[in-house]
């Protein structure tokens, strides 16, 4: 089962090393991670998608929630949330017919070419894993000369109670240990 967890940490240095040590010798695997400022000084937001059932779910949010610089941990996935990834592709190109399929492909998906060459195209898409995914496979038969991605980052719908306020305060019902 797939669980995307989104963490509240201080931003300081090695948080990221520390959290991902803490979970990479534990043996649990992050099939996405993305780390980011939120809205609050001093304050970044992880989001995590992690696989396993509930009882390593729950285990990894335990083990989250004790190191210090963390100030919150929220199961997003048990939520009704939005989430995106954001990719760059790079597709062969020649000048032709080629390149037209390629700029039609791009707007169906609604993706944007972001930079054009003599022999390739640059191409920038983003939406829900499984729309990012499909694109590669229709640029595949052109030939891709590099991608990148970033990790998953989502958010929960409506108000949502498990975040810090603007004056960087936990809110009073969150489960953290610094609450």
């Amino acid at each position: 089962m797939r669980h995307v967890l989104s963490a509240i940490v201080q931003n300081v240095p090695g948080v990221l090393a520390h959290i991902s040590g803490m979970l990479a010798s534990r043996g649990y695997n992050i099939d996405s991670l993305a780390v980011g400022e939120t809205q609050i000084a001093g304050l970044s937001r992880m989001t995590f998608v992690v696989r396993g059932d509930d009882r390593v779910l729950e285990q990894v949010r335990k083990q989250l929630e004790k190191i210090v610089t963390v100030v919150s941990v929220q199961d997003i996935s048990s939520n009704d949330y939005v989430e995106r990834d954001l990719m760059l592709i790079k597709v062969s190109a020649p000048t032709g017919s080629n390149r037209s399929e390629i700029r039609e492909l791009a707007e169906i998906f609604r993706a944007r070419i972001v930079d054009v060459g003599p022999e390739e195209l640059m191409i920038e898409i983003s939406g829900r894993e499984n729309k990012v995914q499909a694109f590669i496979e229709r640029m595949r038969p052109y030939g891709i000369n590099e991608l990148v991605r970033t990790g998953r980052i989502a958010m929960v719908r409506g108000s949502n109670p498990d975040v810090c306020s603007e004056d960087g305060n936990p809110s009073p019902d969150q489960q953290s240990p610094q609450s």
